[in-house]
């Protein structure tokens, strides 16, 4: 949506960022009457911080359970976080995509009747890195888990995606349309698979979206090159 983040409170005449707190509400006085000073910018971001911190501290006397709290945090972060920052086009962030996986990965081991060493190792890595801007590499993620993996970078691809394409509205490129459709074609592709793709796969995806927002942040021509190569190679 476009708002006018700017705003000045007509009560007290106070003025704050909507960017920045995410609040309507005057911070001085609470009074909920302002008005925008700027002009309508495109807007999907929410103030969000992901800290698994307490998470990590439980995580030796129980890994579940410390993944169960994990999840929720990731949860949150993942449902408030937008990728249009006052009308910049922000990155498909690691931390965004092992937030996802977090949230995949620590569902399917609460359902498991039994979980493996090498199970609960990917996921103490998922809870050491995801709030640093790290996650694991393909060669590290368990053949059980791979689908997890598969359908957690799936939806973070389709929802970065749906952000690229607003974002387009304001900033046409012809460019980028038609790697946009091949983005999509190959999200439900992995979708329709329930997720059951190697994690080579699943990299390829990922950074095909990230390689497309390098593009159009900073008009990397190179970088949309090898979304493309990245794409070909699902193919």
């Amino acid at each position: 949506m476009k708002v006018r983040g700017r705003r000045e409170c007509t009560q007290c005449g106070t003025r704050w960022s909507y960017y920045e707190t995410g609040e309507v509400t005057c911070p001085d006085c609470g009074s909920l009457r302002s008005r925008g000073v700027d002009e309508r910018t495109r807007h999907t971001d929410h103030p969000v911080t992901l800290d698994l911190t307490a998470a990590r501290e439980t995580a030796d006397d129980d890994p579940l359970e410390a993944a169960a709290d994990a999840a929720e945090r990731c949860r949150e972060y993942v449902r408030r976080t937008g990728f249009i920052d006052e009308g910049r086009l922000k990155p498909l962030s690691d931390t965004y995509l092992a937030a996802t996986e977090l949230v995949h990965v620590a569902g399917d081991l609460r359902r498991s009747m039994r979980v493996t060493d090498d199970e609960e190792f990917y996921l103490l890595g998922l809870l050491r890195g995801a709030d640093l801007d790290e996650r694991p590499a393909p060669g590290e993620v368990p053949d059980s888990l791979r689908a997890a993996r598969g359908l957690a970078y799936a939806s973070a691809v389709e929802a970065y995606r749906g952000d690229v394409r607003t974002y387009l509205d304001d900033h046409p490129d012809p460019l980028v349309g038609r790697v946009l459709g091949r983005l999509r074609e190959q999200a439900k592709r992995v979708e329709a698979l329930d997720g059951d793709v190697s994690p080579a796969t699943s990299e390829r995806l990922a950074r095909a979206a990230q390689d497309v927002g390098a593009y159009l942040a900073e008009g990397d021509e190179d970088a949309l090159a090898t979304a493309k190569d990245r794409l070909d190679g699902m193919a």
